[in-house]
């Protein structure tokens, strides 16, 4: 797994919404590269702070600018 693929399963893997053999290589993967370790601490992060906020929630268009912006940042 490299970390575009990484970045795209995110979502998934935070969730607990893949298979066995794509979440051991994520494990691989985040074992093996910091940076996306630190990508997805950050993502954690957001998703706390996004969900301690009142109101009805992110609007999905919100959410798809926030994902947007999470997966253009620069990778090492």
């Amino acid at each position: 797994m490299n970390c575009a693929e990484f970045v795209e399963l995110v979502t998934e893997f935070l969730d607990g919404a893949m298979g066995e053999p794509t979440e051991l290589r994520c494990l691989v993967h985040l074992a093996r590269c910091e940076g996306c370790e630190t990508y997805l601490g950050q993502f954690r992060q957001t998703v706390a702070a996004v969900g301690a906020q009142p109101g009805p929630g992110l609007a999905p268009a919100a959410r798809d600018r926030l994902l947007g912006a999470f997966r253009s940042l620069p990778r090492d």
